[in-house]
């Protein structure tokens, strides 16, 4: 059934010939136009919300002092727009808190190189890449398995460069900043080891902060294999998360029940699907050699200063502060998502 696979946006006139996952791309766009505009409507985007929302935060932009070189072409904008459902002033916190995860933790991001030795190493293990197929509901497909992770030859910073690459990559195509990602890993073959790659206190900076400052729209999370050994950790992990985060976790046993939730033609033959990892692994690989240069320019970002950031448990007095809200210009309150 076509209307269950979408082909990559990134190459609309691309048709993949095997029988067993061949899709129509003129087809295909269909369903996707359709989910696209529910997508839309629910996060309240509209074109005139669009032009007075990217002018006001441009101005806000270039009035703030302490942002330096962010790219503030429509594409980038709009991904924290989106995340935010067009809230300016959430918008503007994600986009300072953005800045300050990539300054906190620039020894990990500082080059996002996929052709860098390691980079390119790790990729071709499979340890992380996007699916060229979306699953049912229009959202892109982010592939993990955890254990190929050789910590003999990788080290943490090599693992934050895989996964940073990867998710500044999927999120520059706009239908994935409007209908979200759809994350599926397998922990097969990782031990209690692997929790000494980071230690306890980068660990949770990194879940509380990349969620807070990522502008990513986390729909589902599938995880298949997760050891008894490492189950404290994932525990831990979802503390630090939103209510609105854990609950779309499931836990998966076995590679039938990952098919019954995901489908299956937007999973590597690996994981039930029908497509080799192989012929997935290159097509990603072809998809970040156009997306390159952009994301090598991120490295220019810097935030002077933390100040303008508010921290969570105030915010939402801002939020209802009338004067903050005529200042900012916001259109709506803050909706969670």
């Amino acid at each position: 059934m076509t209307d269950l696979v979408l082909i990559n946006p990134w190459r609309e006139n691309m048709t993949i010939n095997n029988e067993n996952y061949q899709v129509d791309s003129m087809e295909s766009k269909r369903p996707l136009a359709e989910k696209l505009q529910a997508a839309k409507d629910q996060i309240g985007e509209n074109d005139k919300i669009v032009k007075q929302c990217l002018e006001q935060l441009r101005e806000w932009i270039r009035q703030n002092e302490d942002i330096e070189n962010l790219f503030i072409d429509d594409n980038y904008l709009l991904r924290f727009l989106r995340t935010k459902k067009f809230s300016l002033f959430m918008t503007q916190q994600m986009i300072l808190k953005y800045l300050n995860f990539r300054k906190k933790f620039f020894h990990y991001i500082d080059s996002l190189d996929f052709e860098e030795e390691k980079a390119n190493a790790l990729i071709n293990t499979g340890f992380i890449f996007a699916s060229p197929i979306r699953d049912n509901e229009g959202r892109r497909v982010i592939i993990y398995n955890v254990g190929k992770f050789d910590m003999d030859r990788f080290i943490n910073v090599d693992m934050a460069r895989a996964l940073a690459i990867t998710y500044e990559a999927v999120i520059e195509d706009e239908e994935t900043q409007i209908l979200g990602v759809n994350h599926v890993a397998n922990l097969e073959g990782i031990s209690i080891a692997y929790t000494s790659l980071f230690t306890i206190t980068e660990f949770a900076r990194a879940i509380t902060w990349g969620e807070q400052s990522f502008p990513m729209r986390h729909k589902d999370i599938n995880l298949l294999n997760v050891p008894s050994a490492v189950k404290y950790v994932y525990e831990y992990a979802l503390s630090r998360m939103s209510k609105k985060l854990t609950e779309r976790f499931t836990l998966h046993d076995s590679i039938t029940t990952i098919t019954e939730r995901v489908d299956k033609r937007c999973l590597p033959l690996e994981f039930g699907g029908v497509m080799p990892m192989s012929e997935m692994i290159q097509l990603w690989k072809e998809e970040l050699g156009r997306k390159r240069e952009r994301i090598l320019g991120l490295k220019n970002m810097n935030l002077l200063s933390d100040r303008g950031i508010i921290s969570r448990k105030t915010i939402n007095e801002h939020m209802t502060n009338s004067n903050l809200e005529g200042v900012t210009g916001s259109f709506r309150k803050l909706e969670v998502d």
